[in-house]
């Protein structure tokens, strides 16, 4: 796809002569006469990455635009190239400091001008390198790397922020740890790969049932941590027992053949009067999730936050387990 770049001149010979370059050399031309109009599109979405601004123009100069453009820290880099007669020193820095990255001074050599062009595509291109390779790391440390869900860390930040705004709100907060039935039998016989499929599988019925705003994290091996913002009781059970379902409606395929799943859930919500800490709740969520698992798996277990006394059990399929 041919990169956009941006044209506002004023002066109508040297803006058709801009463009009759630009097209030759394969960029997609957007011209305009104007400064205002200049930077309505580059404040619009997907804005061109090049740009070459007369530095005198109707509307909001160029320079102007420049300083404009930098103060915008959150949008995609824009390389700017101010046109301009002015020659003399002082003026070409002030351009610079404004945020210009080059000038080219009237009239312009074509040769010249298409080098520059070509100095801000390698620069754009190493900076969107570098923004590539900071968004990869920062999805390395926050989500887990075999199921694509958030990483241990993240989702106990997660937690803690959610915590305190319930807190501040006065509103509810649904926890849920799951672990999945019989994993190591799974990998005894199947393999290791087949276990890793199912892993990566139930990851993703478990977040095909939540909402946009709620977490699903892996809590370590075979374990999985949610956090549901807003949840009552009812609906904390009602949502982890859709995902029980949906874990063991169908089996999962792999190389070494169809491999039945279920998952065992220990559930609690944390009150606005915030009754323990992070670790308390965990702690009985995971004693939520025992009982669970001691009662004959696949099915959910609800935890008493003043204790460890159940004090709701959500009846769920009794069926044989499948190792």
């Amino acid at each position: 796809m041919a990169m956009k770049i941006l044209i506002a001149e004023d002066e109508l010979v040297s803006r058709r002569l801009l463009e009759a370059f630009l097209r030759k050399w394969g960029y997609a031309v957007v011209a305009v006469a104007k400064g205002d109009d200049a930077w309505a599109l580059l404040e619009a979405d997907s804005p061109p990455r090049l740009a070459i601004l007369d530095w005198m123009m109707p509307g909001i100069e160029g320079v102007e635009i420049c300083r404009r453009v930098r103060e915008r820290t959150e949008r995609p880099y824009t390389y700017m190239i101010l046109l301009t007669a002015r020659g003399h020193k002082q003026s070409l820095l002030a351009g610079l400091q404004a945020g210009a990255d080059d000038y080219l001074s009237k009239p312009f050599d074509a040769e010249e001008l298409r080098a520059r062009l070509q100095v801000g595509e390698r620069i754009l291109k190493v900076q969107d390198e570098l923004i590539a390779a900071r968004d990869a790391l920062h999805f390395q440390v926050t989500h887990d790397v075999l199921t694509g869900v958030a990483s241990r860390g993240a989702a106990f930040d997660f937690l803690t922020r959610e915590l305190a705004r319930a807190r501040r709100e006065n509103k509810l907060v649904g926890i849920a740890l799951a672990d999945v039935d019989h994993f190591k039998a799974i990998n005894d016989k199947f393999g290791h790969m087949a276990g890793d499929l199912v892993l990566q599988e139930i990851a993703r019925r478990m977040t095909k049932c939540t909402r946009p705003y709620d977490c699903v994290g892996r809590y370590g091996g075979e374990e999985f941590l949610m956090i549901f913002p807003a949840s009552t009781d009812e609906g904390l059970l009602r949502l982890a027992e859709r995902m029980r379902k949906a874990i063991e409606a169908t089996p999962v395929r792999t190389l070494e053949g169809e491999i039945a799943i279920t998952a065992s859930f220990g559930v609690l919500v944390a009150h606005s009067s915030g009754q323990g800490d992070v670790n308390e709740l965990l702690r009985l969520a995971d004693a939520a999730l025992y009982r669970a698992k001691h009662a004959g798996r696949n099915r959910v277990e609800r935890a008493d936050l003043i204790g460890e006394q159940q004090v709701d059990t959500l009846s769920s399929s009794n069926a044989a387990p499948v190792i």
